[in-house]
């Protein structure tokens, strides 16, 4: 069962892996993050030395970039979250294309989220810092057009229903927003309730459906139809 207990506040700096074939790609995201007080405690070529890395340091965030030799950071991806010892890691897929179809793929395996390689540096600090609380989910526009893309349909839609039955109805709706890509304080004002509420809310959401984070959420929501061109009629 994964871990679905709201994060506790915590103002320490996440420590940082990055893995990514391409030097000057790690050494400007170490600059990036360092200059903002955010230590990068080791740096990966491939995805075997990412995953030795994550399960050497534990970080708080791996950077992985999906495609790199002799694993692949999707495969990396699933054996760092299926690792007892990273509990608790969250990994953020590095790509240069915002429509790569073994993103969703990371997404299902578990990642907390993807950032093009183009990122700015505001960009890249503020994502490595949100997915570490997995308070946001990141770039959720590009994130919901990815999914409507490649997500499969369900194969059973019976047990799909199941599965969500165990949701209020305002957990339901709380879900189908998640899905459109709203963060925390847009949920508020939609709901006309406080930020608070909705991290009772999502919270819950998690908890129900054993999902790790936020993004698992929004991939659940379209794979099931809730959300999407084959989003369930209430």
């Amino acid at each position: 069962m994964t871990d679905t207990a709201p994060m506790t506040e915590n103002t320490a700096p996440p420590n940082v892996v990055i893995a990514d074939d391409q030097a000057l790609v790690r050494g400007g995201f170490r600059m990036i993050l360092g200059a903002a007080g955010i230590p990068v405690v080791a740096e990966a070529a491939d995805g075997m030395q990412a995953v030795a890395a994550v399960l050497k340091h534990r970080p708080d965030v791996a950077l992985i970039d999906i495609r790199m030799p002799e694993m692949d950071g999707l495969e990396a991806t699933r054996r760092i979250l299926a690792a007892p010892s990273a509990r608790g890691c969250r990994v953020l897929i590095l790509t240069t294309f915002d429509l790569d179809q073994y993103v969703y793929a990371a997404l299902t395996a578990g990642a907390s989220g993807f950032l093009l390689k183009d990122v700015s540096p505001e960009q890249l600090v503020a994502a490595v810092r949100m997915v570490r609380t997995g308070d946001a989910l990141l770039a959720p526009s590009i994130t919901r057009r990815l999914i409507q893309r490649f997500a499969p349909p369900t194969a059973d839609r019976s047990k799909t229903r199941a599965s969500l039955s165990d949701l209020t109805p305002r957990e339901l709706e709380v879900l189908q927003l998640l899905a459109q890509g709203l963060s925390n304080a847009e949920l508020a004002n939609e709901l006309t309730v406080s930020e608070a509420t909705v991290k009772t809310h999502v919270a819950r959401i998690l908890a129900k459906l054993q999902l790790r984070d936020r993004v698992q959420a929004v991939v659940l929501a379209y794979e099931t139809g809730l959300a999407g061109p084959r989003g369930l009629q209430p």
